[in-house]
């Protein structure tokens, strides 16, 4: 590993299937049982936030999963940017209070209200909405604050909000379950280092550890892990996990490509609003995979990628799609801190490392 790269140290969070039962007896190393086949007695409230809806499931373990309450509303992000544009068409001094969460349309709604020339004031953690680097949020005109200033308007951040849901729900006699799982897709943050930077080195980390999607799973995130930490503070002892991997999980537990991974091996795409996450698996161990700005993305684009993925080529993909052999990197891919620093963030394809599908079979986890 070159000088300045980011990495992360072998994961030793404690994911939900580590409790109470763990894949070596006890608890001293940073092996996992199987997410997947670990029964849930319990009822669930499972919830996948996106940039445009968040997925939300009612699981009960009395009931037949089709018969489970689901629901599909706007995403926190696209609620707290509505109440933002409503402060800025009323002419209001706006104040954000509340934790950091997901941005997109509520981070252009917040600038949009700078850009009109109205104050806006946050308390620390609501402004990392806006970016994590809170000099660069100062340097946008925002007042750092605990309180509201006298007749702002306050909006409350952040990527769940259990009670709306319960109002939301009361009235047709449903009561939340207490447990919760949440799942966000989380860029991180390392003072010194870019979004991308930070992400690219969680996403090499879970090749380096194991390739196991199943390391996505917490209740404890990982360092720098900002969304994530955000839910956990506001409800403790809630599962967390990365959007994508929630996405892959999902696709296995249907028995047909479940059957096909277990044998073959399956390239699994999940198309979000903002994101395209796409993984190479086999049995329960991951290969490879590539994330890309959904909103730049074409038909031929994703198929260059999957090609590229299936084949263990791809290795370094601009948004027109130019293709960066492996070759010319040494013959593998590992440089993610050149690559995140190199492009913009809206740029380029995120990352795709190829050198995993070339590691020996000997070198996975074990049966976990």
């Amino acid at each position: 590993m070159r000088s300045g790269q980011l990495s992360y140290a072998p994961a030793t969070h404690r994911s939900i299937a580590a409790s109470p039962f763990t894949a070596n007896g006890d608890d001293a190393g940073p092996r996992y049982t199987p997410a997947m086949i670990t029964p849930l007695h319990t009822p669930l409230l499972a919830i996948d936030v996106g940039a445009g809806t968040q997925d939300i499931l009612l699981y009960d373990p009395a009931r037949e999963p089709e018969n489970c309450l689901k629901l599909v509303l706007p995403s926190q992000t696209q609620v707290v940017g509505a109440k933002v544009q409503a402060a800025t068409a009323a002419r209001r001094p706006l104040h954000l209070q509340g934790g950091v969460m997901g941005g997109g349309a509520s981070s252009d709604a917040m600038k949009a209200h700078l850009a009109a020339g109205l104050p806006l004031s946050a308390a620390p953690t609501a402004a990392q909405t806006i970016h994590n680097d809170l000099e660069r949020v100062t340097a946008l005109g925002v007042t750092l604050r605990d309180d509201a200033p006298p007749g702002a308007m306050i909006v409350e951040t952040g990527d769940v909000d259990l009670a709306a849901l319960q109002a939301a729900l009361s009235p047709f006699g449903v009561t939340l379950p207490e447990r919760l799982a949440v799942a966000v897709q989380d860029h991180g943050y390392q003072p010194g280092a870019g979004n991308n930077d930070v992400r690219f080195a969680y996403l090499q980390s879970l090749l380096n550890e194991g390739s196991d999607l199943r390391r996505m799973v917490y209740t404890t995130p990982p360092d720098g892990m900002t969304r994530m930490a955000a839910v956990a503070q506001a409800y403790p002892g809630a599962i967390l996990m990365d959007t994508g991997a929630a996405a892959v999980l999902g696709a296995l537990a249907d028995p047909a490509v479940a059957r096909a991974a277990a044998h073959e091996g399956a390239i699994l795409v999940n198309v979000g609003n903002m994101h395209t996450f796409a993984t190479l698996v086999r049995g329960e161990r991951l290969y490879g995979l590539f994330e890309h700005h959904t909103g730049g993305i074409t038909p031929e684009i994703i198929r260059d990628l999957v090609e590229g993925l299936r084949d263990g080529t791809l290795a370094l993909v601009s948004i027109a799609g130019t293709l960066v052999p492996p070759a010319s990197q040494g013959g593998g891919w590992s440089n993610t801190s050149d690559f995140g620093s190199s492009f913009g963030m809206d740029d380029p394809v995120n990352w795709v490392p190829n050198s995993a599908w070339q590691q020996a079979s000997e070198t996975a986890r074990g049966d976990c």
